[in-house]
């Protein structure tokens, strides 16, 4: 429902709806690279399959060459793969000439281009070593911190829209001790993000969305002696940066307990029009006609949160 803006269909991901309405600024990288996480996600159900989400399986200890599995031939110069990729397009066009549009077979020969023109492209992207040590020194150590500074390159790059996978806050046993060391993990990766975004010249056109799908229980309970906290999908918090939000505010507010929304709600399909509003987007708009109907990120519903607008 995060991710899609549905908890039943399979529909197309908000990242695959945004390199679908905006189109790529780099032909040599996907418009929308995932690191970690789940399918699901990232996911561009009826849209051409260029605008499915290219996952990346990425820790630092992995050299830069080696993130990308098979992007590279251990048998064939560039020169001879530039031609078989050629022949072969021109084989899948003759095919397709034979029958009628072939979106799938379209979606092939766009993925076998845009691999063969990351090999060098992308594996630089993902080389965090060539960054200064001031900029290590900012993030800090650790995966959680070298998944911002690769984010920050792709950015760079022109990768329209970037989903990083983070996890550990699913605290039912010893909620003081978790959450100390997890919030210890990811507050100087994700702060020295905007600041170094901003220092760049890119946080005003660059939106930081960060969040899980659900909150937490007001109350405590279990762990023997150590208690955590369950789930709630009642009420949870995002924050956003950048990209046109108006900073240093918040919107909506829950009852005394922080159990549930008692003040200003934001539906999923609020935040996802108000996401593409924030792109230039008006979200009754952006569609594609799939089955005989226009279908939209956030379907038939959604109003944006005019108040978070800069």
């Amino acid at each position: 429902m995060f991710n899609t803006g549905s908890a039943q269909l399979p529909k197309p991901s908000l990242g695959s709806w945004m390199v679908y309405g905006l189109g790529s600024l780099n032909q040599n990288m996907p418009g929308f690279i995932s690191l970690n996480g789940n399918a699901d996600w990232r996911q561009c159900a009826f849209l051409p399959g260029m605008y499915q989400g290219c996952n990346v399986q990425y820790r630092s200890t992995i050299k830069a060459e080696e993130i990308l599995a098979n992007i590279r031939s251990e048998f064939s110069t560039q020169e001879r793969q530039r031609r078989q990729i050629d022949f072969a397009k021109s084989l899948n066009i003759g095919h397709m000439a034979q029958l009628q549009k072939d979106v799938q077979l379209e979606s092939r020969i766009e993925a076998f281009e845009t691999a063969f023109k990351m090999q060098t492209e992308a594996t630089d992207a993902f080389d965090i070593k060539k960054e200064p040590q001031a900029v290590h020194e900012l993030y800090g150590t650790g995966q959680e911190a070298a998944k911002m500074i690769v984010a920050r390159r792709l950015v760079e790059r022109g990768v329209r829209f970037v989903q990083v996978q983070v996890g550990g806050y699913d605290h039912h046993t010893d909620i003081k001790g978790s959450m100390t060391r997890t919030a210890g993990n990811y507050d100087q990766a994700f702060s020295a993000l905007l600041t170094d975004l901003k220092q760049k010249g890119l946080l005003d056109s660059t939106l930081v969305i960060w969040g899980g799908e659900f909150g937490r229980t007001v109350t405590a309970g279990g762990g023997a002696g150590l208690p955590g906290r369950d789930h709630n999908g009642k009420a949870f918090s995002v924050w956003m940066a950048g990209g046109g939000v108006k900073g240093g505010q918040r919107y909506g507010e829950t009852d005394e307990t922080g159990g549930r929304v008692a003040k200003d709600p934001v539906h999923m399909h609020d935040f996802h029009a108000t996401i593409l509003a924030l792109m230039g987007f008006d979200h009754t708009k952006l569609t594609y006609n799939y089955n005989g109907r226009e279908f939209r990120l956030t379907d038939n519903f959604g109003n944006v949160i005019k108040d978070v607008i800069a």
